[in-house]
Formats: C-alpha cells, sequence, structure tokens
C-alpha cells in the first residue's frame, strides 16, 4: 500500500498499543499454544495444532499492517484543525432532513471508526458528502441504505 494514512493522535496511540500487545502478548501466547499442541503428538490429524498454526499466521498478519499503518501515518492534531469548513478531525452536528434527528459524528481515519461511538470514517460516504460543507449547508450522501439529506448545524 502507499499514501499517508491520516487519523487523530488517538487513533494512532491506539493502533501503538494494540501492535505492542501483538508482539509482547499474542504472540507469545500462541507460540506456547503450538508447543502444547505439538506435545499431543501426530500433527497431521492434530485440530489444536493447526488452529494455533491459524491464529500464528493471522498474528503476524496483524502485525505487518499495523505496522504498515503507522509508518505511513499522518496523525492530525484536532485541536488546530479549522472549524469553518467540515474536515478530517471535526466533530460536526447535523440534522436529517427526512427524520429531523440530531446527529453528532467526528470524522476519523479508517481504524478509528465507531459509529455506535459517533465516529465515522473519513472514507465513508456521509464524510465524504460532508467534506468542504460550511455550516447551513445541506449534504447528499449515498449510502448502501439510500440517499440521505442532512443539514450540518454546527461544526465543534
Amino acid at each position: 500500500m502507499s499514501g499517508k494514512v491520516p487519523m487523530t493522535k488517538e487513533g494512532h496511540d491506539k493502533l501503538t498499543e494494540e501492535l505492542q500487545r501483538l508482539k509482547t502478548k499474542d504472540r507469545h501466547a500462541v507460540v506456547k499454544e503450538i508447543e502444547t499442541a505439538r506435545a499431543h503428538g501426530d500433527l497431521s490429524e492434530n485440530a489444536e495444532y493447526h488452529a494455533a498454526k491459524e491464529k500464528q499466521s493471522f498474528i503476524e498478519g496483524r502485525i505487518q499492517m499495523v505496522e504498515d499503518k503507522l509508518a505511513r501515518a499522518e496523525v492530525i492534531d484536532v485541536s488546530k484543525v479549522p472549524r469553518e469548513k467540515v474536515v478530517f478531525g471535526v466533530t460536526v452536528v447535523l440534522e436529517n432532513e427526512e427524520t429531523y434527528e440530531k446527529i453528532k459524528y467526528q470524522i476519523v481515519g479508517e481504524d478509528e471508526a465507531d459509529v455506535e461511538n459517533g465516529k465515522i470514517s473519513v472514507t465513508s460516504p456521509i464524510a465524504r458528502a460532508l467534506i468542504g460543507k460550511e455550516p447551513d449547508d445541506t449534504a447528499v450522501a449515498v449510502t448502501p441504505g439510500g440517499k440521505r439529506e442532512f443539514t450540518i448545524l454546527e461544526i465543534i
């Protein structure tokens, strides 16, 4: 992969913690699982051994992916982001034009997205529709659930 990966400081810290855990705890635990499974004898019919090897492969792949993202990270200080327009890192208060429901989202990097906690990926349809807009503008997002319109009430 190439190109910078935008993320907040909080997102960068979480990835760094995950990498540390993967390297210091998860990697060592799976090696022990493999050793224990090997002790059970015939590896060709040893389900525990194959499961542990698969888990090891997943952990090593995840380590590589996280290291790559951290190496390409462009950490954005959200406290220094301008608030006149919707840009990466801001929190925006919206009103759904159909339901008149008020929604608050922070626009974050892909790995930080957590809709349940009001964090949407900068690459999501809603975020893409909001980027560059100002308060009182209407944004139209084409989502998997259909076209949705939002009025931007406030940029925090």
